[in-house]
């Protein structure tokens, strides 16, 4: 039963489009990696703080610090993300296009089992 349930989704979905959205979504996935690979995190100047006084300064400093680890630390969970977000894309790609292959080899088998009980009918209505 729930094997209906799949076929029923899977004829809803517009193949053709997928098919042909399949290569574009690929390559934005991989100009994001390209894009977000080339840049670098940016660090804070400690010209912001050397006008302060001394006893403001430190903490600061250690704030700035502390902030700066968070920046380096978010761009290299970026970087992750993107080069997991081209990863995805290539293997959706490649599914889509196993899919498709699938979809014509199925269609080839149904019209070749039609043949044979055609086949098989006409065997049956000459003997």
């Amino acid at each position: 039963m729930a094997g209906i349930g799949w076929l029923a989704v899977l004829q809803l979905v517009p193949w053709s489009d997928v098919i042909k959205n399949a290569p574009k979504a690929a390559e934005g996935a991989k100009k994001l990696w390209q894009s977000v690979r080339k840049k670098e995190p940016s660090s804070f100047q400690d010209t912001a703080t050397r006008n302060l006084p001394s006893d403001i300064q430190t903490p600061l400093q250690t704030r700035m610090a502390a902030l700066e680890q968070d920046l380096a630390d978010l761009h290299t969970q970026m970087l992750e993300s993107a080069a997991l977000i081209q990863t995805l894309a290539e293997q959706n790609t490649q599914l889509v296009q196993r899919a498709e292959s699938m979809r014509v080899r199925v269609k080839v088998l149904g019209v070749v089992v039609v043949l044979l009980v055609v086949a098989v009918g006409w065997l049956a209505v000459i003997r």
